[in-house]
């Protein structure tokens, strides 16, 4: 997959599993109304160092049958220079949530979801990315927080908790200056056979990225 760290290394000093906990770290972060995933702010909303986050959507419709079903289409700019990390689909347990209180319990909630991923999809600039179960990434216990007031939880303001995540992720190397499309697809889906219950959430994810490469008397680092 030219284009793609190697899911097995450490780039930019941290491991795919390492980077996923920033990811989430990230995204709770942010307040709900203010937030890239919840399209109510800019792509660069928390953003710092070589990597930026992109990710799928905390703003899902329902379907008929109660399943949550996320669509995005996004226009962002991204300053030249940055590699992109993304998961297809994840899952977070935390102790906060009520996942559990230690961190077995919390791994378990975790790999439960993940373990129900299908329909994976991704491709950059039409070009599919193959391989891409060999993406799949735990991440290390973390704590998050403290958290935002009208955070994406709904928790209280101040919030800490430690947490476990596990999903499928991509880092992308730095784009080439100028206009690429990122399109990714998953799902979780459940069935009363196996669970007890039926359930499915869907995302369908487009990113149409302009990388901006670095002018004169501006400084793309800080845009």
């Amino acid at each position: 997959n030219p284009g793609i760290l190697p899911p097995h290394s450490h780039p930019y000093g941290k491991s795919y599993g390492e980077w996923s906990a920033e990811h989430w770290k990230w995204t709770y972060s942010l307040p709900a109304n203010a937030h890239p995933l919840t399209d109510t702010a800019d792509v660069r909303a928390g953003q710092s160092g070589p990597v930026w986050f992109l990710g799928g959507t905390w703003a899902p419709t329902t379907d008929l049958n109660g399943n949550l079903v996320g669509i995005a289409d996004r226009h962002v700019t991204i300053p030249a220079g940055k590699a992109l990390f993304f998961p297809i689909v994840n899952a977070e347990a935390s102790v906060a949530e009520g996942n559990g209180t230690t961190e077995a319990e919390l791994r378990e909630t975790a790999n439960f979801f993940v373990d129900h991923a299908v329909g994976l999809s991704c491709t950059i600039d039409g070009r599919p990315v193959k391989n891409l179960e060999a993406y799949r990434a735990e991440s290390p216990l973390f704590a998050f927080g403290p958290l935002p007031e009208n955070n994406l939880l709904g928790l209280d303001e101040g919030t800490t908790s430690p947490a476990v995540s596990d999903g499928y992720y991509v880092m992308l190397a730095p784009l080439r200056p100028g206009e690429h499309t990122l399109h990714f697809t998953g799902a979780l889906v459940f069935t009363a056979a196996e669970d007890g219950f039926d359930f499915s959430f869907t995302l369908d994810i487009t990113y149409r990225i302009t990388v901006k490469p670095p002018g004169r008397g501006r400084n793309c680092e800080n845009d």
